[in-house]
């Protein structure tokens, strides 16, 4: 399988070329945000942290390793595979950007994806 780049943005970013296919992996649509404006290719809310370890995590980097923890066991979950297989099946054709809205660019959901998904191999991180 070609490797191809991985990176994470925030939604409200500007596009650029470079992106390749936009792909959101919040469960939440972006609040503030016109579709028209945020040019997403995919929303795979099924890869999202649930719910409630959203609301448990939101605004405590202090409990990050164990979001991490907590999200990797639910990316075991049917669901959250076939969404993580549509994803290997973006970066096998091109460069893939995920999306996210949170404000902490260090500690979200998107970051600790593209960890995940860079361990299983696929992919050049950026």
């Amino acid at each position: 399988m070609a490797r191809h780049r991985l990176r994470i943005k925030r939604v409200y970013d500007p596009s650029d070329e470079g992106d390749g296919a936009r792909v959101l992996v919040d469960r939440l649509w972006p609040r503030g945000l016109p579709r028209e404006r945020a040019q997403i290719d995919l929303w795979l809310k099924e890869i999202a942290p649930s719910n409630s370890l959203r609301r448990l995590f939101h605004g405590n980097p202090a409990g990050w390793e164990e979001f991490k923890a907590a999200y990797y066991a639910e990316l075991k979950q049917p669901a959250a595979q076939a969404a993580a297989d549509q994803l290997r099946g973006r970066l096998a054709r091109g460069p893939v950007t995920l999306l996210f809205a949170a404000r902490d660019e260090s500690h979200n959901n998107a970051v600790a994806l593209k960890a995940w998904l860079e361990r299983r191999g696929g992919s050049t991180g950026c």
